[in-house]
């Protein structure tokens, strides 16, 4: 499954910023869904993932209650919807999917990646 991710951009601390992941074939419905960030000089990291359906979902503790991962399946497309930015949250963020019915959270489990997308939040 080919990926593109939208939506990065520079926002200030506090505020909010949605990114979309696009994908290219159907097969997405039947896909877990994940989203990652690397920061400078940091490695890949878990951010969040959703299941096939929408209705089970994931997130790192340093994300939690603040960002929200959903999909629209009809449209093959992912969200990430991050409110209450920090400084902290600046990295390329990507989008990830993996064929199969369970949530995944580390990074070798998923086989299709995006680009990436970068945010920066300034303070």
């Amino acid at each position: 499954v080919k990926l593109v991710e939208s939506g990065g951009g520079l926002v200030q601390a506090g505020g909010s910023l949605r990114l979309s992941c696009a994908a290219s074939e159907r097969t997405f419905r039947s896909s877990t869904m994940g989203w990652f960030r690397q920061r400078p000089g940091k490695e890949r990291e878990f951010v969040a993932t959703i299941n096939w359906s929408g209705g089970s979902t994931y997130y790192a503790d340093s994300v939690k209650g603040r960002f929200t991962i959903s999909r629209d399946n009809a449209k093959n497309t992912g969200y990430l919807q991050m409110n209450s930015l920090k400084p902290d949250d600046t990295a390329v963020y990507y989008c990830a999917a993996a064929f199969g019915l369970q949530m995944r959270v580390n990074v070798q489990e998923y086989p299709d990646w995006g680009q990436g997308t970068q945010v920066t939040v300034s303070s």
